[in-house]
């Protein structure tokens, strides 16, 4: 186990389109939650270092900055320590405490720059507190940050979506996760938005085109479906994903794959507080880990290597995508071109038995 994801649930409010779980409110639980965080990870894991570890959540910036401290601290040593941030939770006694923690990567959740567009997908941060916190994070020390930004928003133009764009890039961060607007059916966030949704749905291929033209022509590394980054900083604890590496995770509703069987702890916040994990398990056989391991590696920019995954593609498919310039392959590996990266989950759906 070379990666470890530990899950904050702790928010101020729910966002319409979010399907993480989340606890607002409980504000007193911040202590024993860290306590039975640290009590799963004593069960599950010797101390050793790791390669990467992910703080996730909810909002962990939200969680009392004791309580994330002293979680921090307990944690094994890693190369790289994320944590993702709102802007409106990040002030300057925060973002040095991370630093000093040993936090060297944190992922900041602009979604936009654009007030309207915030408004609309019930954001608490404004532009003004997006470009605060980074400039805050910069001033603490930090030389690897992410921005998060959301396309496909209902009410968002061209024009919002250009400016979101020019906007980060103003900034300089080292990576950038650009991605399509995702509301599940049912919730709040479709039952206000979902003519505009459909609309968007309409232009989301353009406006997929447009960020990556965008980001690469400024110089980003176009090195995942909708990850970009400068200076070769990947971020390094998803890469662990799509690579199929086995990972741990902590905490109310998180997963984790390893060896052979995926397992996701309770959402049920009292009952993790209370030591019961109530896990759901899936036991994964040799060819749904070979399938998943093409469709996560489809996503990056690097050839796939086929050994020991030839036998779950599809000989006329492929010769398929390859007569339409979607993909390309040798002996050894296989690689989605630019269009059949555009095009995505479709073609990687063609290639598969």
């Amino acid at each position: 186990m070379r990666h470890l994801y530990v899950h904050l649930p702790f928010c101020a409010h729910r966002c319409g389109y979010c399907d993480f779980v989340t606890v607002t409110g409980h504000n007193d639980l911040h202590a024993a939650y860290v306590d039975a965080l640290l009590r799963e990870l004593a069960e599950e894991h010797d101390g050793s270092p790791v390669d990467t570890i992910f703080l996730g959540g909810g909002t962990p910036t939200y969680t009392a900055l004791p309580e994330l401290l002293r979680l921090l601290r307990a944690l094994p040593s890693a190369h790289e320590v994320t944590v993702e941030a709102n802007p409106e939770t990040v002030t300057p006694e925060l973002a040095r405490a991370l630093h000093d923690a040993g936090v060297n990567r944190v992922s900041l959740g602009a979604q936009s720059f654009q007030s309207h567009l915030l408004a609309t997908l019930e954001r608490n941060a404004t532009p003004v507190d997006v470009q605060h916190a980074f400039a805050t994070l910069r001033d603490a020390g930090f030389e690897n940050l992410s921005l998060d930004l959301i396309y496909g928003i209902p009410g968002q133009t061209q024009d919002d979506l250009a400016r979101d764009l020019e906007q980060a890039l103003a900034l300089q961060p080292e990576h950038i996760s650009a991605y399509e607007l995702e509301a599940k059916p049912g919730t709040r966030f479709t039952v206000h938005h979902g003519d505009e949704l459909q609309r968007q749905a309409e232009a989301m291929e353009d406006y997929f085109e447009r960020v990556v033209a965008t980001l690469t022509h400024a110089g980003y590394r176009w090195y995942e479906t909708a990850n970009f980054c400068r200076d070769g900083k990947r971020a390094e604890h998803n890469l662990g994903y799509w690579l199929g590496r086995d990972y741990l995770g902590i905490g109310v509703g998180a997963v984790s794959t390893l060896g052979g069987t995926r397992r996701r702890n309770t959402p049920k916040l009292a009952r993790y507080i209370a030591g019961d994990y109530g896990r759901e398990l899936e036991e994964i056989d040799d060819e749904t880990r070979a399938r998943e391991r093409v469709m996560l590696g489809l996503r990056l920019d690097e050839p796939l290597p086929l050994t020991g995954l030839r036998h779950t593609l599809d000989p006329a498919g492929l010769a398929r995508v390859e007569k339409l310039g979607l993909a390309h392959h040798d002996e050894e590996t296989l690689a989605l071109t630019d269009r059949g990266r555009f095009l995505g989950g479709a073609v990687t759906a063609e290639l598969l038995n």
